[in-house]
């Protein structure tokens, strides 16, 4: 089936645990499906509504022969479409997230791995934050930004190869997003349950905030998070979900396969969930993720936080949130390193919303972000396309909290080259672009 006549697609339908379609499935146009034979085919593009306004003077899109096999992405923001800087004053910070401040207008909570330069401060980490706001196309903190007051941890369990992990001091890979209610923070640190773990907090217990988590909210001191066992010494890129009743769960592996599990407040966890939907999904996996080729120096990782989208559009009077057209996003990378650089290729997922969570498509193609450099030269003359390593992905305006529509904004913050903060505001639509649905997959 060629691009020109690939079927609409009908998001409540064809999942594998046999969900029927809903009047309001029927009627959206919007997410065009592949089959699995044919999913590096062209993607297709839509018009967003209203909830995006953007200059006619737009950039067409990009037309580069050597990048035809990428679903491009363009700024909502800068007059040429590239992605803005996200600059914390002199202080060099990479991997950014960014969410909307809760009641400063035109301002967001900006959150970054401070970048070392030497190995001077190599068992110190810190995250930085600040409000920022845009000025001259850069999001840009409105005052000196402070370090996030998280405390280190310890642990028992950093034998071997991995013994210096104990002189670890600080949070590593933060992880800002918001829940349906409340923001939280994920970071890594050292775990009692192995060496290296992951640990969640509600965010408004780090920042100036209009309000604060109580103790039936949970989460309102640092949790060390769980996971069905066996445990890995060094655990990472794990992210939250919730349901439509606004259960938590922790989502741990894409790959060998999917594990994901219930969460409790105190940061234990039910049983591996996966198991249900195992067959169907790894049949997904396997057709539409990317190989990687015997003893490569590559592998599939989680990237982000998740988000949940409505398939349809804001701005369409008849669309309306079900739990047919409702979907768990969230983006995982294709890592690539030879020669001593990473180079990441993003894609999104997209799962139910509700139990028992089974794999509704993935992207059809790599997203590529505009202005990301097609070519660098490496210090050894290798060249490579830039690394852009995607870390967040959250609505742009306030109040959206968890949830959104196709026509809404996202903030998709990422690292640049492992030293510099960037990010691009794109409709949830374009993000999606066109979709490899596990229905099509015999």
């Amino acid at each position: 089936m060629s691009p020109s006549d690939s079927k609409v697609s009908s998001p409540g339908s064809g999942d594998s645990n046999g969900k029927s379609e809903s009047s309001s499935s029927k009627s959206n146009p919007l997410i065009q499906e592949l089959p699995a034979s044919s999913h590096k085919s062209d993607t297709v593009s839509h018009k967003s509504g209203d909830s995006a306004q953007k200059s006619s003077a737009s950039p067409p899109p990009a037309t580069d022969p050597e990048l035809k096999d990428w679903h491009h992405i363009s700024s909502l923001t800068t007059k040429d479409g590239s992605y803005f800087r996200v600059k914390f004053d002199d202080l060099p910070a990479m991997n950014p997230n960014i969410i909307p401040h809760p009641s400063k207008a035109d301002t967001w909570y900006v959150v970054a791995q401070r970048f070392k330069f030497t190995s001077f401060e190599q068992f110190w980490f810190t995250e930085l934050v600040c409000d920022a706001s845009f000025k001259n196309e850069v999001l840009q903190c409105q005052e000196s930004p402070m370090i996030l007051p998280i405390a280190a941890t310890a642990s028992g369990k950093c034998e071997g190869e991995i013994s210096g992990f104990v002189q670890n001091v600080g949070p590593h890979d933060g992880r800002v997003f918001y829940g349906p209610d409340s923001p939280y923070i994920i970071y890594g640190s050292n775990s009692k349950h192995n060496c290296f773990g992951l640990w969640t907090q509600d965010f408004r217990m780090l920042v100036a905030s209009n309000s604060t988590s109580n103790f039936e909210e949970g989460f309102r001191f640092p949790v060390d998070l769980q996971r069905p066992p066996p445990y890995r010494p060094v655990e990472k890129n794990w992210f939250m979900f919730w349901d439509a009743q606004k259960q938590p769960y922790l989502h741990y592996d894409i790959l060998p396969q999917r594990v994901f599990a219930k969460l409790n407040i105190n940061g234990s966890v039910g049983p591996d969930l996966g198991e249900v939907t195992r067959v169907a999904d790894n049949k997904c996996l396997n057709a539409y993720i990317p190989k990687i080729p015997k003893d490569a120096t590559e592998d599939i990782h989680q990237a982000t936080n998740s988000i949940a989208v409505s398939l349809c559009k804001r701005s369409d009077p008849t669309c309306k949130r079900t739990v047919d057209n409702t979907y768990i996003l969230n983006v995982y990378q294709h890592k690539k390193y030879y020669f001593y650089h990473g180079v990441y290729e993003p894609y999104v997922m997209l799962h139910q919303e509700n139990a028992p969570f089974g794999l509704y498509g993935v992207s059809s193609k790599p997203i590529w972000v505009a202005g990301r450099k097609k070519e660098i030269t490496l210090s050894n003359g290798q060249v490579q396309k830039e690394m852009v390593y995607v870390t967040s992905v959250n609505w742009k305006k306030a109040g959206n909290n968890y949830h959104g529509f196709l026509d809404d904004v996202l903030m998709v913050g990422f690292g640049v080259e492992d030293k510099s903060a960037g990010a691009i505001d794109v409709t949830a639509e374009d993000l999606i672009g066109k979709l490899s649905l596990c229905s099509n997959v015999k």
